[in-house]
C-alpha cells in the first residue's frame, strides 16, 4: 500500500504562483512513476505532468510546458509541482497519483495509476 498526501493548493490572482508537494509513504519504488492530474468542475481529470522518479524523466501536459515543473526529491519520497503565470482556467483541484514502475506508455491515462491522493484545491483568480 502507499499512501499520498498533497499540500499546497490555496487562492492565487492570475500571474501567481504555487507549489504543489505529494509525499508518499508506505511501500514504495524507486523505481516509481508519479503524476499529476487536475479536475475542474464538471469535467473529466485531465493530465498536468508525470515524472519517473529514477531516472527523473519529465512528461508535460503540452500547454503547461515551461510554465509547469515537476521535480522529485527522493530521499523525501516527495514529487513538487511548480505552477507559473497562473491561470484561472487552470482553476482545479490537482490530485497525485502513484505506480511502482515505469509507465512506458499512456502515463497520461489515469487508469494506469494505482494509488491516488486526497487533492488539494487551486483557484486563481482573476
Amino acid at each position: 500500500q502507499v499512501q499520498l498526501v498533497e499540500s499546497g493548493g490555496g487562492l492565487v490572482q492570475a500571474g501567481g504562483s504555487l507549489r504543489l508537494s505529494c509525499t508518499a509513504s508506505g511501500r514504495t519504488f524507486s523505481s516509481a512513476t508519479v503524476g499529476w492530474f487536475r479536475q475542474a468542475p464538471g469535467k473529466e481529470r485531465e493530465f498536468v505532468a508525470a515524472i519517473f522518479r529514477v531516472p527523473g524523466r519529465t512528461y508535460y501536459e503540452d500547454s503547461l510546458k515551461g510554465r509547469f515543473t515537476i521535480s522529485t526529491d527522493n530521499a523525501k519520497k516527495t514529487v513538487f509541482l511548480e505552477m507559473n503565470s497562473l491561470k484561472p482556467k487552470v482553476t482545479a483541484v490537482y490530485s497525485c497519483a502513484y505506480y511502482h514502475r515505469l509507465i512506458l506508455r499512456s502515463l497520461r491515462l489515469p487508469c494506469q495509476y494505482d494509488y491516488w491522493g486526497q487533492g488539494t484545491q487551486v483557484t486563481v483568480a482573476s
